[in-house]
C-alpha cells in the first residue's frame, strides 16, 4: 500500500466532500467503520466509515493519525470509532478505539459461553485442532466437497482474493446465516466481473451431517448462486471441525437447531489471511469494500 496522502491534501479532499468553508475549521466528528487498510508506516488508517447526519455520507477514505500508537493492534477488517479533528493543519483521526464485537443475541453469546465452559472443563479444542489463524499467516488447505460433490482446497484458486464465510442452511434466524449468505449475494453483484477470474467466494456449513452437497446445492439456488464463482462446502464432520477451529468459529447443537459464533474472513492472492471478521454488524458495503482493497493490491 502507498503512503496515505499528506494532512493538507487530506483536509482538502474531505473539505471538497463536505461542501465546506473555513466554518469547518477545528470541527470534530465522531465516526465509526471497517479498517480497510493501515499504512505500513503506521501514520494512517483507510476506513469505509458510516454516514455523519448533517455531515457525510458512508464512504471510503484515508485518515491520517497524530500519534502512530493510536493505531496499535489496528488490522484490516476490524471495525474502530475515532474523532475526525477537521483543522487548520489538516484532518486527523484521533482517539482511534477498537470496537470488539458484543451482542446479547442468544446464538453468538450462547457459543462462546459454552465455549468457555468447555475449555474450563478441560475439552478446549481438539488436540489436532489448528490455533485459530493470525492476520498475516497461510492458510492450510482442508479438503471439502462443494455443492457439485467436487474436491475443493482453498489453494486451488490461489492467485484470486477468497471471501470464506460460515452457515447452517436450517439457522432460523435472519440477523445470522441469512445476513452473512445476504451480504455474499451483494458481494457476487458488486463483482460480477472479477467472480472466477480474481475473487472467490466460500460459504462452509458447520453442519456438515445435514447439509449434504444436494442440501447445500438447493440452498445455493436460493441465492443464484455463481456454480464456479461461489462455492458452498461441505465434508467429514473432522475435516469440517478443523476448517472452523482455523477461523475461531464455534458452533454447538442445541435440539435439532446450533447456537453459533459468526465469522467471515478475507484471503490474499498469496493464501495469507487478511481479516477475519467477527459477527454481523458490518454492511455488505463495507465487507465488498474491503473486497475492492484487497483486489486493488
Amino acid at each position: 500500500m502507498r503512503r496515505l496522502d499528506s494532512r493538507t491534501a487530506a483536509l482538502a479532499v474531505v473539505l471538497l466532500v463536505l461542501g465546506a468553508t473555513a466554518a469547518w475549521s477545528q470541527s470534530r466528528h465522531a465516526m465509526r467503520g471497517m479498517v480497510l487498510a493501515v499504512d505500513r508506516n503506521g501514520t494512517g488508517i483507510v476506513v469505509s466509515h458510516d454516514a455523519v447526519p448533517g455531515v457525510m455520507a458512508a464512504m471510503t477514505m484515508p485518515f491520517e493519525v497524530r500519534d502512530p500508537r493510536e493505531l496499535a493492534g489496528v488490522v484490516p477488517g476490524m471495525t474502530v470509532t475515532f474523532t475526525l479533528v477537521l483543522g487548520d493543519n489538516g484532518a486527523l483521526a484521533e482517539r482511534v478505539r477498537i470496537e470488539r464485537y458484543a451482542t446479547a443475541e442468544q446464538d453468538p453469546l450462547t457459543a462462546r459461553r459454552l465455549r468457555l465452559l468447555q475449555n474450563t472443563a478441560g475439552g478446549g479444542r481438539p488436540e489436532s485442532a489448528s490455533p485459530p489463524l493470525a492476520a498475516g499467516q497461510m492458510v492450510p488447505d482442508v479438503a471439502l466437497l462443494d455443492q457439485a460433490r467436487r474436491r475443493v482446497v482453498l489453494s486451488q484458486f490461489r492467485g484470486q482474493v477468497v471471501v470464506v464465510n460460515f452457515i447452517y442452511t436450517s439457522c432460523a434466524l435472519p440477523q445470522f446465516c441469512f445476513r452473512v449468505a445476504n451480504h455474499f449475494g451483494v458481494i457476487q453483484r458488486r463483482f460480477k466481473d472479477r467472480l472466477r477470474k480474481d475473487l472467490t467466494l466460500v460459504t462452509v456449513t458447520f453442519d456438515p451431517v445435514r447439509d449434504q452437497p444436494e442440501t447445500l446445492a438447493e440452498y445455493a439456488r436460493q441465492w443464484t448462486a455463481d456454480a464456479d464463482g461461489w462455492r458452498f462446502l461441505t465434508g467429514p464432520v473432522t475435516e469440517i471441525q478443523r476448517m472452523t477451529s482455523l477461523f475461531g468459529v464455534d458452533a454447538f447443537p442445541d435440539e435439532g437447531l446450533m447456537n453459533h459464533s459468526v465469522r467471515t474472513a478475507l484471503v490474499d492472492r498469496q493464501g495469507r489471511l487478511v481479516a477475519n471478521i467477527e459477527g454481523n454488524l458490518h454492511t455488505a458495503a463495507q465487507l465488498g469494500d474491503l473486497v475492492h482493497t484487497a483486489l486493488a493490491r
